[in-house]
Parts: structure tokens; C-alpha cells; sequence
């Protein structure tokens, strides 16, 4: 993909009912429906509790709430598809009957539609829509859609980190799967790109890709970003995945000066106060360029 040329940034997320305004930074909160995920598996797992964990992220600031039923830690076992969905759907209906704009981490094409029907504005894909129908369960639907890079599954993934140019690959990688969601005719404006930090990755490639997020940023989608408490955190500072917010928050920052417009955390509250910090003290780039259309801008 390279040799792509000068393109305009997107000023908007899409993601159904919602559109979000990226010409400031945006936060999505997490909600982890699962017994085994790397930070607070467990904790959520009952309906009722997610809800209202998702409840307080929004009103801490979240301007999306990513639910997620099924662990994409390294080395995590797959859930069945039933499963999963009985975990977060209820999970989905509740929180958008509230008003949040709620994203469903799924890479199962069953589960996309059902929480498409249940009212979320987004469907996260650490696989990339690359599941037999899943580009067909979400492309007429008109929610905001993340593309994430990750090579294998969660079970095989670090066996599989191994890359000539991380950064390139990825970016190729990225841009190939929005470029097949546009052919299926998803808008520009509802694509979302992750580089998957942490998966079929080492604290190298890690390094690499996060100095490189400008060139991924540059292929014109909006750039979303997840460190949050990972492992290349814990690689870097030596602390536990229970006391790594500041550097979960750090490196949220990092990744808006290098091009994030969305960043994907745990620590919903101190995220949001830091952006104020950062856009209050330090000059921001040049704005996105206007795109047309329509929309509830939040």
C-alpha cells in the first residue's frame, strides 16, 4: 500500500445514531463481560455489574463503551459463539437504551448481527472482518466499525510475531481490510484502524509501531489506539498489570500527539483529565479537514 500519497484526515467517527467529532481526541472505556481477561476478568461477569460499570465509564467521560465478552489475551481459549453472546447482548440492549454509544469487541459474525439488532453504534474486530460473513453482517448496518491487525488467534498470536518492517505491515495490513469494507460499501467515515498492540507482538514491535503511528494515521482513517494496562507497559515500567494506570494514561497521550483520535482504556476518569491537561497547555496540530454529512455530532 505504500506510495498511497497526501490524504485528508477524517474529521468524523460514524457509528450509527452517533457521530463523534474527532477534531479533539475521544475515549473509549472497556468492559470486560469475561471470567479470564488480563485485567479485571472476573470483576464484570455478572450482567448487572457490566451495566453499571458501563454507566459510570460514560458518565466518567467515555465518549464509546467497548463490551466484550470473549478474552483476546494471549493465549486465551475461544468461547462459543452462544456463550458469548449471553454475556454481552444483555449487556449491549441496557446500555444503549441509555444513551451510550456502545461498541461490542466480537470477532464472530453471529454475535456482530445480534448486537446490531440490540443497539450498539460500533462492532471492534481485533481479527479484522475477516471471518467468513462478517464483512456481510456489518457492512449494511451503518455502525462505526475498528479494524484491528493481529496475525493467528489468541491462542497462537506471539508464536506468530515475527514481521521484516512491523510498521508497513501493518499499516498494508490495516489499510487492505478498510479498503475491502469500502468495496463492500461501508463509508470511509465509519472505519476505525487499531494496530493491535500486544497481539503477535513483542515489546520491540511494540516500540516500533508506536513510533510509526504518524505513518498509519496518514492513511486518512481514524486512528484508534489500545495500550491500556498491556504487558509492553508492565515490560517498560516493572509493575504489575494492577498498578500500571499512569503509564496506561502516558501513553494514551503519546498516542494523540502521534495520531490517535480514539484511545481504548481501562481508567476512563484520569484519560479524560489528562487530554484536558494536554489540550489546555499544548498547541494542537492543524485540524482534520471538514467532511459532508450528517449526523448527531457528540
Amino acid at each position: 500500500m505504500r506510495g498511497m500519497g497526501r490524504v485528508a484526515l477524517m474529521s468524523v467517527l460514524r457509528c450509527g445514531a452517533f457521530t463523534l467529532d474527532l477534531t479533539r481526541p475521544r475515549v473509549m472505556g472497556i468492559v470486560n463481560v469475561t471470567a479470564d481477561s488480563f485485567s479485571d476478568g472476573g470483576r464484570f461477569l455478572d450482567p448487572g455489574r457490566a451495566i453499571a460499570h458501563g454507566l459510570a465509564l460514560a458518565a466518567d467521560g467515555a465518549d464509546l463503551v467497548d463490551v466484550g465478552g470473549e478474552s483476546t489475551r494471549p493465549g486465551a481459549a475461544p468461547v462459543p459463539e452462544e456463550e458469548e453472546a449471553a454475556r454481552v447482548i444483555p449487556v449491549v440492549r441496557a446500555l444503549a437504551r441509555e444513551g451510550v454509544a456502545v461498541s461490542v469487541d466480537t470477532m464472530k459474525p453471529g454475535v456482530m448481527r445480534q448486537a446490531i439488532d440490540a443497539g450498539c453504534a460500533m462492532v471492534n474486530d481485533v481479527t479484522g472482518f475477516r471471518a467468513p460473513g462478517a464483512v456481510e453482517a456489518v457492512a449494511g448496518a451503518g455502525v462505526g466499525l475498528c479494524v484491528m491487525h493481529m496475525k493467528g488467534t489468541p491462542e497462537t498470536m506471539q508464536a506468530e510475531a515475527r514481521y521484516g518492517d512491523v510498521v508497513a505491515e501493518v499499516r498494508d495490513f490495516l489499510v487492505g481490510r478498510a479498503r475491502a469494507l469500502e468495496a463492500a460499501g461501508v463509508a470511509r467515515d465509519r472505519i476505525a484502524l487499531d494496530p493491535g498492540f500486544g497481539f503477535a507482538k513483542d515489546l520491540a514491535h511494540n516500540v516500533a509501531l508506536f513510533a510509526g503511528l504518524s505513518s498509519i494515521a496518514a492513511a486518512g482513517y481514524a486512528l484508534l489506539v489500545g495500550v491500556s494496562r498491556k504487558r509492553m507497559l508492565g515490560e517498560i515500567t516493572g509493575r504489575p498489570v494492577g498498578e500500571r494506570a499512569a503509564a496506561s494514561v502516558a501513553a494514551a497521550l503519546l498516542a494523540v500527539q502521534n495520531g490517535a483520535r480514539i484511545v481504548r482504556v481501562h481508567d476512563v476518569k484520569e484519560t479524560v483529565d489528562a487530554l484536558k491537561i494536554l489540550a489546555a497547555l499544548v498547541p494542537s496540530p492543524p485540524a482534520p479537514l471538514p467532511q459532508a454529512g450528517e449526523g448527531r455530532t457528540t
